[in-house]
């Protein structure tokens, strides 16, 4: 996410195939809605049409699955898409969409648009990615009417600001920037009018892992100690220590993508405690299989019938090696600690 030739993440080889994710993670996502999994209208304008068919199990479950000889990275799926919106919207709920949300990460990412859509959007929405990644969501917001209207819509006072690697609108904003420079990150998401003491949702999925412990760390305890009120979302690998997780990890390093902040990952209290020592109140984590069975049994009925899946076991197990975990700090006693699946 930045503009040195290391980037975030370490060796140059290492940093294009953490962006190299991006792609496998929206092309993924693109075949999902097409088979119906959920509905998004935004995600073509981002995404070409998937030229090979995806593993039911990828659609439904999580990512870095190893099917077949391919090792992929995709993100989301119906489980994750649905857990994190349910926390999402809980926290709108809370804060009565008197917030901001920041989106570390974000890729291709749709939310802003289908927030707009249900008449969510909070104060304002702020994504932060690779400069390179940020140019093209750029140049495809500016190319493409159903993506720069919703942010016209929604924008008033002085002229839009938009250049190469930033765009800033009243509500709307996304900076390419490096999660490891932290004022400096700061100082951008400043410039676009974040504010310390609006309630602060927080998202990172698939991120946290691709940073050093050090780094990550620094960063959650950054976002504790910037906003008294607050939320942070992760979503990420969990339980890596037994031979399944140590298969993924392979896969991943024989596409030169390492998982440098996999110590964080080995188990659902190693995630829950890198929180509660960095500055936040509470802290929840549980593996997508709990996820799924959250759902509600008409919705999970409907999904199981869009694919034929003979490999529940693998489905199992990958969701038992994904998580999501949150954590809450609320000076202003909204109730963010009563949030959950």
């Amino acid at each position: 996410m930045a503009s040195t030739s290391r980037d975030l993440f370490g060796s140059e080889a290492n940093d294009e195939a953490v962006r190299g994710t991006c792609d496998d993670a929206s092309q993924c996502k693109r075949f999902a809605v097409n088979m119906g999994y959920w509905q998004d209208p935004y995600i073509e304008y981002f995404v070409r049409q998937p030229k090979e068919r995806k593993a039911p199990e990828i659609s439904r479950g999580e990512t870095s699955a190893f099917i077949g000889r391919e090792t992929r990275r995709q993100s989301g799926y119906y489980a994750r898409v649905q857990g994190v919106g349910r926390l999402l919207k809980a926290f709108l709920q809370k804060t009565k969409c008197n917030c901001q949300i920041i989106n570390l990460g974000a890729g291709m990412d749709t939310l802003f648009w289908k927030l707009k859509d249900e008449n969510l959007l909070p104060r304002k929405y702020f994504e932060v990615d690779f400069p390179s990644i940020v140019a093209r969501k750029i140049h495809s917001i500016k190319s493409k009417p159903p993506l720069s209207k919703p942010i016209m819509e929604s924008h008033s006072g002085e002229s839009l600001l938009i250049d190469a690697h930033s765009l800033d609108s009243s509500r709307y904003a996304i900076i390419g920037a490096d999660l490891r420079e932290l004022p400096k990150l700061e100082e951008n998401l400043k410039k676009c009018n974040m504010d310390p003491q609006l309630p602060t949702l927080v998202m990172a999925e698939c991120v946290l892992v691709y940073m050093s412990p050090e780094h990550s760390v620094s960063l959650l305890k950054w976002v504790s100690g910037m906003f008294p009120t607050a939320m942070f979302i992760n979503y990420e690998q969990v339980n890596m220590s037994d031979r399944f997780g140590q298969i993924m990890i392979e896969n991943l390093q024989s596409r030169k993508c390492s998982l440098a902040g996999v110590e964080a990952c080995k188990s659902l209290e190693t995630q829950k405690e890198r929180y509660l020592h960095n500055g936040w109140e509470r802290a929840n984590a549980i593996d997508m299989v709990m996820v799924y069975n959250c759902l509600p049994p008409d919705d999970i009925k409907r999904i199981e019938a869009l694919e034929f899946l003979d490999e529940k076991e693998l489905l199992e197990q990958l969701m038992q090696h994904y998580c999501l975990s949150w954590a809450t700090k609320d000076s202003q006693n909204l109730g963010l600690s009563e949030i959950a699946l």
